[in-house]
């Protein structure tokens, strides 16, 4: 497996950047490498994901610390990830803790706070635009009603585990050191169940699917994420529940692509529009627009139209939306409209320096290069 690469250097940050800093960036690599907009592009798919992970751990603060301190180690949920900077301690204090006297609390009482959870909800840009509230359904485990959560059989309780006394924990003597793991017996709970209950089957919580209102407040952007505390998995044997972070995925929109705040549209002009000039109506989010094209408009220009994007969650402005000129070639011509542009062209060529200065000037740069060549 390929080595990870350091966050700061996916997102091309300083360590020291802070979060405006980090979310500009990510936002930046979103745009450019968003599968959607990569369709013949491989390796769109993985840059962007690496993007995402990196705009995870370094737009949190308590994972952003743990990645300064013990690097992909200190995120990695097969290495501890989500303890801190106390997972290396965690990790040797049975043994060194034994030694020094030092009680370890974690896993003792087989007490342990719920997972977080991360559900993907997509949403339109006029959604992330306005603001909206929506509904979802996600999978998760509630005390069973049968047990009371016990997971013993109605009129019967659990039992002390007999390996461990009903510690949860055993200790094992390794020469000269007294090592203490985990009852493999109970699994850390210090309780068995004779008799479990059979709507559970001992474990004392059920699946079930619930259903949560979550406000999308106006402005947010890909990659944005709204807690909801305490809808997470539920702790283990008393423990505090998880919490589910609803994380942000904006479909693409047909007319417009978003860049921060701002908004880009392409906008086709046709040859005569922008030969003699005219107005044309354009697409906002908030309705049309009018935009008066100069003549003599080139394909490729930009209008910018103030206050016509987006306004960002912690923006206090909004955006601008800018309209990038595309001047259209006519197609499926009749007879009558070719010996027209026949004509025109006739007329064009007799002073072409005045009529097509950019043909020019190309010409001119191509005569320099063969005579240099």
């Amino acid at each position: 497996m390929a080595a990870k690469r350091d966050y700061y250097e996916v997102l091309g940050v300083n360590r020291d950047a802070d979060d405006d800093v980090i979310k500009k960036a990510y936002r930046k690599l979103a745009m450019k490498h968003h599968p959607d907009r990569n369709l013949d592009d491989k390796s769109a798919e993985g840059k962007f994901k690496e993007a995402k992970e990196a705009y995870e751990i370094l737009s949190d603060a308590q994972k952003r610390a743990a990645y300064d301190q013990h690097g992909h180690a200190g995120v990695d949920p097969s290495m501890g990830a989500g303890r801190g900077a106390g997972s290396f301690s965690d990790a040797f204090g049975d043994i060194f803790g034994d030694i020094f006297g030092q009680a370890q609390g974690r896993g003792r009482s087989g007490v342990y706070r719920g997972a977080d959870l991360r559900y993907n909800l997509e949403i339109t840009l006029e959604q992330a635009a306005r603001g909206t509230e929506t509904k979802i359904r996600i999978p998760t485990h509630e005390s069973c009603e049968t047990c009371n959560g016990t997971g013993a059989k109605p009129g019967t309780k659990p039992k002390a585990c007999p390996t461990c006394d009903g510690q949860g924990q055993v200790r094992m003597q390794q020469g000269f050191f007294s090592v203490q793991q985990t009852c493999p017996k109970c699994h850390g709970s210090g309780k068995i169940i004779p008799d479990p209950c059979q709507s559970c089957h001992g474990v004392g919580r059920v699946k079930k699917q619930k259903t949560l209102s979550v406000k999308i407040p106006a402005g947010v952007d890909e990659g944005d994420r709204i807690r909801l505390s305490g809808e997470g998995e539920p702790g283990l044997n008393g423990g505090p529940t998880g919490d589910l972070y609803v994380q942000m995925q904006v479909k693409p929109h047909a007319v417009f692509q978003r860049e921060g705040n701002d908004l880009h549209c392409e906008m086709p002009v046709s040859f005569t529009t922008a030969a003699l000039g005219g107005e044309i109506d354009i697409p906002t989010l908030d309705g049309q627009a009018k935009i008066r094209i100069p003549h003599e408009t080139q394909s490729g220009k930009v209008f910018r139209l103030r206050g016509k994007g987006i306004k960002g969650v912690r923006s206090h402005t909004h955006g601008d939306l800018l309209c990038h000129v595309v001047v259209e070639t006519p197609i499926n011509l009749t007879e009558k409209q070719k010996t027209l542009l026949h004509e025109f062209e006739a007329l064009s060529q007799k002073d072409s320096d005045r009529h097509n200065p950019r043909a020019k000037g190309w010409m001119d740069k191509v005569r320099e290069f063969f005579a240099s060549a």
